[in-house]
């Protein structure tokens, strides 16, 4: 069986899982344990330069569309843009679900083919989970993100990243979420 075809398969059995959890199902969990002193609890290190593309549907490349389609049937695309950083390149394709939610898949171009390495969604502040809410405000304690963005990642983890007043290109902030743990992350995520 095809790579492309095996990954579509994994993808569309895995979908309604992702789909259908929402930011609350994030079991409560204690305050995880955080390094003594926490320098300012921004990212270390600015975002790589980037170099992008604005593409319309038709300009999608085909692999990349049969990706997203296998992960999110439901979804009606509405656009993306390609992305080149760190010697890597991303197709962020957007679009929309049948109940009006917008969603974006990120998409990394590998030597094999397109693979879905995160799929993303705004949230308010309130309706990121205490575990990770708390976390964040452990490291800063007057956190007041203007965005949230949930990237669900291949491995079940979570990122939330938390984006300050003025800063809209780059995260002030990025907590990890899996197994009930929440880690405040001192360098960027790579995807």
């Amino acid at each position: 069986m095809s790579d492309y075809r095996t990954l579509a398969i994994h993808l569309v059995l895995a979908i309604p899982f992702v789909v259908a959890c929402s930011p609350n199902d994030v079991a409560p969990a204690p305050i995880p344990e955080i390094a003594e002193e926490v320098e300012e609890a921004a990212l270390a290190e600015p975002a790589p330069s980037v170099e992008i593309t604005d593409l319309s549907v038709s300009e999608i490349p085909e692999a990349v569309r049969v990706i997203v389609m296998a992960a999110v049937p439901d979804i009606t695309i509405s656009g993306a843009q390609r992305k080149a950083r760190d010697g890597r390149v991303y197709f962020d394709v957007e679009g929309e679900l049948p109940d009006g939610s917008e969603i974006e898949l990120d998409i990394l171009e590998t030597e094999t083919g397109p693979k879905v390495v995160e799929v993303q969604r705004d949230l308010d502040w309130a309706d990121v989970p205490a575990l990770a809410r708390d976390a964040a405000i452990a490291a800063k304690a007057d956190v007041a993100p203007v965005r949230v963005i949930e990237s669900r990642q291949t491995d079940d983890s979570i990122i939330y990243e938390l984006f300050a007043e003025g800063q809209p290109a780059d995260p002030a902030m990025e907590v990890h979420v899996m197994d009930g743990v929440a880690e405040v992350l001192s360098e960027r995520w790579p995807h």
